[in-house]
């Protein structure tokens, strides 16, 4: 069976962006943590038991609904960059004539 140069092209594209991703989501957790004195989470959130780590990923219906007021103004200051954002902007800036 021979595999698929697109499919491996493109599941290498992405565990790259993945990679990139992270680490941006790293920084933008340590300036959150640094901007808000490391209050993240709402009563709600503690409570549950919510990994504040993951509020910088996924839906941001859940990322609203247990983040502190601290870091709900921290977003509308500098943004909440989510995968599917990150990977359009990638997206935009690559040159496809340069991967043909």
């Amino acid at each position: 069976m021979t595999r698929s140069a697109v499919f491996g092209f493109a599941r290498d594209t992405w565990r790259a962006l993945r990679d990139e991703f992270e680490t941006v989501r790293a920084a933008a957790y340590e300036h959150a943590v640094n901007e808000t004195n490391g209050a993240l989470l709402n009563a709600r959130g503690r409570a549950k038991g919510i990994d504040a780590w993951d509020l910088f990923i996924g839906p941001a219906a859940r990322a609203n609904a247990y983040a502190s007021d601290e870091l709900r103004d921290h977003w509308a200051r500098h943004g909440r960059l989510t995968f599917a954002e990150f990977e359009r902007q990638a997206f935009d800036r690559q040159s496809w004539e340069d991967v043909a």
